[in-house]
């Protein structure tokens, strides 16, 4: 990628991880023999989950709609950060019959045949198979990727606090720069290359490119294969291994029943320093109620705050580590 001047001025940073691009990278992410390190348990406890919930064979479905290969519809991806899974899953649902239609032609061409019988009605704008979908993309969702949120936006909300420090020390560019943190990334005098499937040059001409965070990203951005679509580049976050054991806290765990829920899934998601603005948009709290769950927390020596310039970090301490893993039973 390409960018001028005025292209760099214009870059946006999601605001949070999107709804649908975590449902479709997630989908990917189950149909691969081998699941990277960091995602081996959350792949099988998925799985499981999906079992028990008797959800296989809907997402055998959506599979087919969006397989882990080079291509899969645009239409299921409608997003750029920035909505619910309500508003998300309603733009899916009013997509025009045309676009369905070439979207899954395209999808299929690979293969040599045509739209399968049981797509058709789909491809067709059938208002009943849309509402099969979307029941299906929100079953998914609640079973899959909901119960994660809490980790998937603590990770959002760390990239977001990195970049936002490196455009203070380099201007827009600093969007970019973070990227060269990732193997095969590189950024140099306006131009972006970075690990794809395919080679492509993606051309903003003017437009404004939405930097979407994904956690269930792996290693390779995402680009919309439709480029009169809005742009938006899908980059991973790259959670480190470990981070599903690290999050199982539910309610009969020792720190939830000693400092409260909330308080413990702060304390958890503290796997690296974070202001309270971050511990806010990552457990989706008023930054007042956040302040006050560590204000708390410090005064229990669980957590140390310190400040740094104009910013507080908030660290978890020994004995915060101690009392979320179970030590002080």
């Amino acid at each position: 990628m390409e960018f001028t001047h005025q292209e760099l001025a214009r870059l946006r940073l999601a605001p949070d991880v999107d709804p649908l691009w975590e449902t479709a990278l997630s989908l990917h992410l189950l149909q691969r023999r081998q699941a990277p390190l960091a995602f081996g348990s959350w792949r099988r406890e998925a799985i499981a989950a999906l079992r028990r919930t008797g959800l296989v064979a809907a997402t055998r479905t959506l599979m087919r709609l969006c397989p882990d290969r080079s291509y899969f519809p645009d239409f299921l991806t409608p997003g750029r950060g920035d909505s619910d899974l309500d508003t998300a899953l309603e733009r899916v649902l009013s997509t025009p019959r045309s676009r369905l239609r070439a979207e899954l032609a395209r999808l299929y061409a690979p293969t040599g045949r045509p739209v399968p019988a049981t797509l058709r009605p789909l491809a067709d704008g059938c208002p009943r198979a849309l509402g099969r979908l979307g029941s299906a993309l929100r079953a998914y969702h609640r079973v899959a990727v909901e119960p994660y949120l809490g980790a998937m936006r603590a990770q959002a909300a760390a990239d977001r606090t990195a970049r936002a420090e490196a455009v203070l020390t380099h201007g827009a560019e600093g969007l970019l720069i973070v990227h060269g943190e990732l193997p095969g990334w590189r950024y140099r005098e306006r131009e972006l290359r970075a690990p794809y499937p395919i080679e492509r040059g993606l051309a903003l001409r003017g437009r404004t490119l939405t930097l979407v965070p994904a956690f269930f990203c792996v290693r390779s951005p995402i680009a919309l294969a439709d480029e009169e679509l809005p742009p938006v580049l899908v980059h991973p976050l790259s959670p480190a291994p470990g981070w599903l054991e690290r999050r199982h806290l539910g309610g009969d765990a020792p720190a939830a029943q000693l400092i409260g829920a909330s308080r413990a899934e702060l304390l958890r998601i503290l796997d690296r320093p974070m202001t309270t603005m971050d511990l806010a948009a990552a457990l989706r709290l008023a930054p007042s109620t956040a302040s006050r769950h560590a204000t708390v927390l410090r005064e229990a020596g669980l957590l140390l705050s310190q400040r740094q310039g104009v910013r507080v970090l908030h660290h978890r301490t020994r004995l915060g580590r101690a009392v979320l893993e179970g030590a002080l039973r």
